[in-house]
């Protein structure tokens, strides 16, 4: 029932240890975290505490240290640093000194200085900057600061060493997840990134082996997706199809010999919706049977599996060429004989499922023929007739698939994001 600023001075008095408020509790386990009134009640009996310094002494020894002019010091201090920034106390106490900027000071600026001794020094350079990006990640991840805040130059010197081929595999997971982060905490940000990250760049780090950076990868990749504008979504689905992104993924992360993890799964399944996504404005297009493009499509369908040239206007009356295309329609399955146009106005399936016709028939021209012939000559009641078979099995995947349901992604990819 005491205050915890009274049991601390108790502490301190008992041991002659001078001002009871330059020191602070801390639970002693693997999360070291600081005891406050808030979380006080968390700590369970027979929890082991330790006296240490405060949270805002620490920060503030800590900030003079990352300033060492020793590399072997400042290493040090950036290894403390981002283990300590794993604590919100000691992370706001950080802040308030204005620590982030410090960090992106280093980030922009500061590594400049080692570039010279990258050579001999590589290791340790590698350390450094990985400490460093390391400790910025954990401080952003409280939501204390807000993402908007970082320049251009942190972001261009971030997005650098994602696009450098040869990379501390340390700094380029923080750097893909400083990334990420951006893009889906900010639209500002997502433009400044998108500026400075193509995809081509990206697709080299999925041909690895480490799951780890390919996970953090395809998850800048989704963010990327995610935040696009509604136009530039199915460019950007254009070029992942021309990168084979699909056969890479297959390749380096599914047939790898390392089983997907959890978070990979997520990363492959947000993934898939939001290319599944792209449907959805076909899926939700009712066909105008008025749109003489639209029935070219049908009239192709058509052409395709009974092999016949486009009769020329003069080629038997109207009548007659009513009657056939009549046939025709019906051998091809739709509920609409005389107008089929009609079968596609229900959404969803739509012009989707016009669309999965027209390409089964074009690149499975075989397939397609033999289907429509065998089911044109089956009694009725063993018919699966093509046209409304199609339709049915479009609209069944569009709802397994949750084709359109984008918008509960958001939700996941931010605590995807925080994990």
């Amino acid at each position: 029932k005491k205050p915890l600023s009274a049991i601390i001075k108790e502490v301190c008095e008992g041991w002659s240890l001078g001002n009871h408020e330059t020191f602070a509790l801390q639970i002693a386990d693997a999360t070291n975290f600081y005891i406050t009134e808030k979380n006080r009640n968390d700590i369970k009996n027979g929890s082991i505490l330790r006296l240490t310094t405060s949270p805002y002494q620490t920060a503030l020894q800590l900030h003079e240290r990352i300033q060492s002019s020793s590399m072997d010091a400042k290493l040090e201090a950036l290894k403390d640093l981002a283990n300590a920034s794993r604590d919100i106390t000691f992370a706001q106490e950080f802040i308030n000194l204005d620590g982030i900027s410090l960090l992106t000071q280093m980030v922009e600026s500061g590594t400049e200085r080692y570039q010279k001794l990258q050579k001999i020094m590589k290791p340790c350079f590698g350390d450094l900057l990985s400490f460093t990006l390391t400790a910025f990640v954990e401080l952003m991840d409280h939501g204390i600061v807000s993402w908007d805040t970082f320049s251009v130059a942190f972001i261009k010197k971030i997005a650098s060493y994602v696009n450098k081929s040869a990379m501390d595999t340390a700094v380029l997971q923080r750097s893909l997840a400083i990334l990420e982060s951006m893009v889906l905490n900010s639209q500002d940000l997502y433009h400044k990134v998108a500026q400075e990250i193509t995809i081509g760049q990206l697709i080299p780090h999925l041909q690895g082996t480490d799951q780890d950076i390919q996970t953090y990868t395809i998850a800048v990749i989704n963010a990327l997706f995610l935040k696009a504008p509604e136009e530039k979504r199915q460019e950007m689905a254009h070029i992942l199809a021309q990168k084979q992104l699909r056969s890479i993924i297959l390749t380096n992360v599914i047939r790898s010999p390392t089983p997907v993890n959890d978070e990979m799964a997520h990363q492959l399944y947000v993934l898939q919706v939001l290319n599944f996504n792209l449907l959805e404005d076909r899926m939700m297009t009712k066909m105008d049977p008025q749109d003489q493009a639209q029935r070219d499509i049908i009239f192709e369908l058509r052409r395709i599996a009974f092999d016949v040239e486009c009769e020329p206007n003069n080629g038997g009356s109207i009548e007659k060429r009513k009657s056939m295309y009549t046939r025709d329609y019906k051998k091809l399955g739709f509920i609409n004989h005389v107008n089929p146009a009609v079968d596609f106005t229900q959404i969803p399936p739509g012009m989707l499922a016009l669309d999965n016709m027209l390409y089964f028939a074009k690149h499975h021209q075989d397939a397609y023929i033999r289907i429509v012939l065998e089911n044109s000559s089956r009694e009725d009641k063993h018919e699966c007739p093509f046209g409304r078979s199609s339709i049915e099995l479009t609209k069944m995947l569009c709802e397994i698939l949750k084709v359109g349901e984008l918008r509960k992604l958001s939700s996941a990819k931010t605590d995807t994001v925080q994990s």
